[in-house]
């Protein structure tokens, strides 16, 4: 499996565009699919530095409802006119950060025709699979960060009910593709127990100049270990914080950038 890193906070090359957000072009012995499709069109000028033609995806996953990895979404549509982008039923929900600034999708794509909405368990090729619905089921141990979601109630902590996983089985290996992870990297890598995990895992708010920050990497850094999986990850990590784990997972733990590829 070979997987391009479209966008991501950091760039590899200098050549290459970075931007506050994630996407992944992934290529299967029998699919090639796009994950996310970060906040702007960047995803198609890395694709382009790498030679990766975006029409030639077969298929789109979008892994929950945040403009970082939707954005681009109206971009993708407009380069590819075929491929339909599997997202959550919730994805287009009211979403806001802790200052009730929105930070979701644009409603005015809800109604596109390509647009599949999932939940639950759905495959979407031979030896690929979407899970969602797992909010009720998966531990969440690390909160709502104060993410929220507007309601008739009003506004909510975020259950993250949006989030999609991907996951790919080949070769008798599971690879786990998780966008940002808020219900928690390592509840996740537990409850699905792939033998890859590639995606953020939102630490990139933790103060590593504090004790309680690094007391919380370095218990969490525990918690990836102990579930036996490699990781690869990017995005909402943060750099500083990938540091501190990395000092304690080793090679169990790589970090992806921008216009970088890797086969797995």
């Amino acid at each position: 499996m070979k997987i391009s890193v479209l966008v991501e906070n950091t760039a590899f090359r200098p050549e290459a565009k970075a931007e506050h957000g994630l996407s992944l072009f992934i290529e299967t012995e029998e699919t090639k699919l796009l994950f996310d499709m970060g906040q702007t069109s960047v995803f198609e000028d890395n694709a382009k530095l790498l030679g990766i033609c975006l029409e030639s995806a077969e298929l789109a996953v979008l892994s929950h409802g945040h403009y970082d990895h939707g954005g681009g979404l109206k971009r993708f549509l407009e380069i590819n006119g075929s491929a339909p982008v599997y997202l959550s039923k919730y994805a287009f929900g009211e979403h806001y950060n802790a200052e009730n600034k929105y930070i979701g999708l644009d409603q005015g794509l809800k109604d596109e025709k390509r647009l599949v909405f999932c939940d639950g368990v759905t495959q979407i090729a031979n030896g690929i699979s979407l899970y969602g619905g797992i909010s009720k089921t998966c531990p969440r141990t690390l909160g709502a960060r104060g993410m929220q979601v507007l309601t008739e109630k009003g506004f909510e902590p975020d259950w993250f009910s949006h989030e999609q996983y991907l996951m790919i089985e080949e070769n008798g290996k599971k690879y786990l593709f998780s966008g940002c992870s808020h219900r928690g990297a390592a509840e996740i890598a537990e409850y699905f127990k792939p033998d890859v995990f590639i995606g953020g895992f939102h630490f990139s708010k933790v103060n590593v100049e504090t004790d309680e920050g690094q007391s919380l990497l370095q218990a969490q850094a525990r918690a990836l270990l102990e579930t036996g999986c490699k990781y690869y990850t990017c995005h909402c990590t943060g750099s500083a914080q990938f540091e501190v784990l990395k000092t304690f997972m080793g090679e169990r733990s790589e970090y992806l950038s921008s216009a970088q590829s890797v086969e797995i």
